[in-house]
This record gives C-alpha cells, sequence and structure tokens, in this order.
C-alpha cells in the first residue's frame, strides 16, 4: 500500500520529484553505483556498503518494483540470485557520473586521493559532464526556463 506522501509525489507534475521520490536515497544510490561497479549479489552489496540487511532488502526491492533491477538466476550456475540492472537502470549511469564529477570538484582538498571513474580501454578519465542544448552548446541554469503543468 502506498503512503500519502509516496501517493503525493508520484502525482506531482515535476520530474525531478518523482525521481527524486524512487532514488535519492544514500543507501540507494550507493547500491546503484556498487552496480556500475560489477556488484550482483546481496552479499557483495552488503559487505561493500556495511548495511543492513533488512534496509538492504527494502532497497533492493523498493528497487525491483520501480524497474531498476531485475532478478536473474546467478550467471555461474549456483542457486543465488543476482540483482541485475535493467535499461532503465542503465540509464541511471549519467547521474551516477555527475556526482561522482561533482564531488570530486567539491569535497576533496587538493591532493587529496580518491577513487576515479576511468575508459576501460584508454585508461583516461571521462570529460566533465556539462548540460547541452539539442545543437550541442554547453548551457548555464540561467539559460534555462521551466514550463510547469497547471
Amino acid at each position: 500500500m502506498l503512503t500519502s506522501k509516496h501517493q503525493h509525489l508520484q502525482a506531482e507534475p515535476c520530474p525531478v520529484a518523482r525521481a527524486v521520490d524512487v532514488i535519492a536515497d544514500r543507501w540507494t544510490l550507493l547500491v546503484v553505483r556498487d552496480a556500475f561497479d560489477g556488484k550482483r549479489r546481496f552479499g557483495d552489496f552488503q559487505r561493500g556498503l556495511g548495511i543492513a540487511r533488512s534496509m538492504l532488502t527494502d532497497r533492493l526491492r523498493n528497487l525491483v518494483a520501480a524497474g531498476i533491477f531485475e532478478v536473474k538466476p546467478a550467471s555461474d550456475g549456483t542457486s543465488y540470485q543476482e540483482y541485475v540492472l535493467t535499461s532503465k537502470g542503465s540509464q541511471l549511469f549519467p547521474l551516477i557520473v555527475a556526482f561522482r564529477q561533482w564531488g570530486e570538484r567539491h569535497l576533496f582538498d587538493e591532493g587529496e586521493a580518491y577513487s576515479q571513474l576511468l575508459e576501460t580501454a584508454s585508461g583516461e578519465p571521462l570529460e566533465l559532464m556539462s548540460p547541452t542544448t539539442v545543437n550541442g552548446r554547453t548551457i548555464r541554469p540561467e539559460e534555462t526556463t521551466v514550463r510547469k503543468v497547471r
């Protein structure tokens, strides 16, 4: 059963509000990040994050219900299950990269070490993400407007 808060946000005409309702929780975002890093099993998520079993169970259940993960039999033929990103879940990659790049720029002291996301083939870091127009021009926040729904 949906809570009144959840029902309200799913009726919200703002895409940001709806997305926040589904994925904007510390543990949920870190589970998605770990999935992009190759984790697929409950135990791997739990060990990597240090999250309580009940909390991880809740987050994974919600991610499956939202269509971000699907549960599949383990790829190694064991009796385990794996949580695999769906196409919808894979489309969260730019969000994770944007969070990472913002954190790199604003949350580390100069010279402080941090994990890096590199292109596998070249070993090079990714270019800084930036919103662009359909014509490829980088755009600043003050150059945008939101057309509200009444």
